[in-house]
């Protein structure tokens, strides 16, 4: 077998084993929970033998190993069970909420990305020199402010006072999508502040590092300015470690986003799963933690794959 394909089987099967051992560790998380499920549904009121009813329907009663390949097989077949608090399916209520936490990265991503690669390719062009210094700066400091700070000054500032975008980021399906990227202003533009940091001096990093090379200095010595040195030469070299960080910002993009969520009120996952944690609904919680670790696994197999293939030796093995 070609070395390339020997690797990405590896990462693919070692991708699998991640997700069911991920799976294990939140329903064990989730198990070890102090108090008792059927207990809150049913509230303090509840007799001792109608407690006992719902645990045997629930299968509470059941050993643990049984709960969870139960679990798991009804995972494995599309059925993430329903919501304990309104009887809801989940799979049908996280769908809509998923979709919401994708199009929010999405267009995070669509942001942040390009900017910080081309901060970076800045901060590297104009190496020491005021704008590097400036553009350092601005995203240390960035970086350096939890994420619910930027969201409350921007919400209170931006949203309240100036009335530029709402302070809510409430969007539904009615909405155009003007209408929509207009109401996720704000907390488009937090995740954006968050990421855009650590992407831009990782990009910077990585360039820097392949500029030191000799080959850097022949294209050097043989008249090419220095945007193209960093353009044809150093750029595609230094690509691996540019995407890796890349793919590891997009996985926080989509997993990290429940502080975000929660401070907008944004209908996406993060705000489902706390609004159900505070309710101790199980399966509502073991299904979104099992979607984010899935999302920041596949993303994480998705930057080691695009590191193999970047790799010419891995291609071209002698």
């Amino acid at each position: 077998m070609h070395p390339v394909l020997k690797l990405i089987a590896q990462r693919l099967a070692l991708g699998v084993i991640l997700l069911l051992a991920a799976s294990v560790l939140i329903f064990v998380g989730t198990t070890i929970l102090p108090g008792d499920v059927a207990q809150s549904i049913l509230g303090q009121s509840a007799t001792p033998q109608s407690l006992a009813n719902l645990r045997a329907e629930l299968g509470l009663n059941d050993p643990p190993v049984t709960r969870y390949f139960a679990w798991l097989g009804g995972v494995l077949q599309g059925d993430l069970g329903t919501a304990l608090t309104n009887g809801r399916d989940i799979a049908e209520s996280l769908g809509y909420r998923f979709r919401n936490t994708m199009f929010l990265a999405f267009w995070a991503a669509i942001i942040s990305v390009p900017l910080a690669i081309l901060l970076g390719l800045t901060a590297v062009r104009y190496r020491d020199r005021w704008p590097d210094k400036l553009i350092s700066a601005i995203t240390l400091t960035s970086i350096s402010i939890p994420e619910f700070l930027i969201g409350y000054v921007l919400m209170f500032y931006v949203g309240v006072k100036l009335g530029w975008a709402p302070s809510a980021a409430l969007i539904n399906d009615s909405m155009t999508l003007g209408q929509k990227l207009n109401t996720i202003a704000l907390p488009v533009t937090v995740l954006t502040l968050v990421v855009l940091a650590h992407m831009m001096r990782m990009t910077r990093a990585a360039i820097l590092n392949v500029m030191q090379s000799a080959y850097i200095e022949t294209a050097e010595l043989k008249g090419l300015s220095v945007f193209e040195v960093i353009r044809k030469h150093a750029f595609p070299n230094a690509i691996a470690p540019i995407v890796n960080v890349v793919m590891l910002n997009l996985a926080y993009l989509v997993v990290g986003v429940v502080v975000i969520e929660v401070v907008f009120t944004y209908p996406g996952m993060g705000q489902y799963l706390v609004d159900h944690v505070s309710k101790r609904d199980v399966p509502v919680v073991q299904a979104c933690g099992l979607i984010f670790a899935a999302v920041y696994i596949l993303l994480n197999m998705v930057a080691d794959i695009v590191s193999i293939l970047a790799n010419p030796r891995l291609r071209h093995p002698k």
